[in-house]
């Protein structure tokens, strides 16, 4: 009788609100193996979190990643700035690089849209939470109108940015903005973010408004509720709350909740990035026919 085939080999590069959540969903994937979490400081709370999760840490950040390799998949999970010397470092050795961060670099890969594209690439990149939640209902609705101008306005908790993601904002609406006008055929874009300290925090949140020639049709809005369904099939907590139009104007509004894991339902923004990653590291595994261990409990 074979032997069992290994797991997908994985690291976390990135030790704060992401790369925790994160870590902990691939804890719990049948088909991926959590060899380390990385990141920059010893005396980092995220790794001090991941220790007490009882998985491999390391203050040494890529120099560490890439000392205790190779491995099949790295998920990006620090700073836009940070991730071209991340890639020029990993690619030599064949990994599969999951980029996590809004840093431009890489396949632009939205799941329901382009899934397909990521296994033929390594160097993927995620866009951003708001990307991951606006785009396939933006794309499904223009695939049947003609926009003129988008306008995508993202609302999440203050609680549920981390330093990485503060440092990011520029970076942040500017690979939204690109990846919006990629995938829609649309010029003019424009990305807004809020981060509120409103008590309770709210959910992740997120209303995209188009001006577009024609109103949708009901082939249109039936686009948007399939497109809704599909990515919940990884986001579980992502639901559409609203679609109007008037006049030559849709608005849509989408919210995301954070279902099960460590996170607060809040922290949905979290919970869709790091679905997405999750999904095509799954996909990354599943593809030469692995033999999964039992999901953890």
């Amino acid at each position: 009788m074979s032997a069992p085939e290994e797991r997908t080999r994985v690291a976390v590069l990135g030790a704060g609100l992401i790369g925790i959540d994160l870590a902990d969903k691939i804890r719990c994937s049948p088909g991926l193996d959590l060899r380390l979490i990385a990141g920059r400081s010893r005396s980092s709370v995220g790794l001090a979190r991941a220790a007490a999760m009882g998985i491999a840490t390391s203050a040494g950040g890529i120099d560490a990643v890439v000392a205790s390799g190779p491995y099949d998949v790295v998920f990006d999970a620090s700073n836009a700035t940070a991730h071209a010397a991340h890639w020029q470092a990993l690619e030599p050795t064949g990994t599969t690089l999951i980029d996590l961060t809004p840093s431009r670099l890489g396949t632009l890969v939205v799941p329901t849209i382009n899934g397909g594209q990521a296994a033929g690439a390594r160097h993927i990149n995620l866009i951003s939470c708001g990307g991951q939640a606006a785009i396939p209902i933006l794309a499904a609705f223009a695939r049947h109108c003609a926009p003129t101008c988008i306008e995508v306005v993202s609302t999440g908790a203050s609680a549920s940015a981390g330093r990485a993601t503060r440092l990011n904002l520029d970076e942040y609406i500017a690979t939204t903005q690109s990846a919006i006008r990629t995938f829609t055929g649309t010029e003019a874009v424009k990305v807004l973010v809020n981060l509120s300290p409103a008590q309770p925090p709210p959910p992740f949140r997120v209303v995209m408004t188009v001006l577009a020639p024609e109103l949708p049709s009901p082939a249109a809005n039936r686009a948007i509720r399939v497109a809704a369904a599909q990515v919940a099939a990884y986001a579980p907590g992502f639901t559409v709350t609203s679609v109007s139009a008037d006049e030559g104007r849709v608005t849509v509004a989408v919210e995301v909740t954070a279902r099960g894991g460590r996170m607060p339902a809040y922290a949905g923004n979290l919970d869709i990035i790091n679905g997405t990653a999750l999904l095509l590291a799954e996909q990354h595994a599943a593809a030469p026919a692995r033999r999964r261990s039992p999901a953890c409990r």
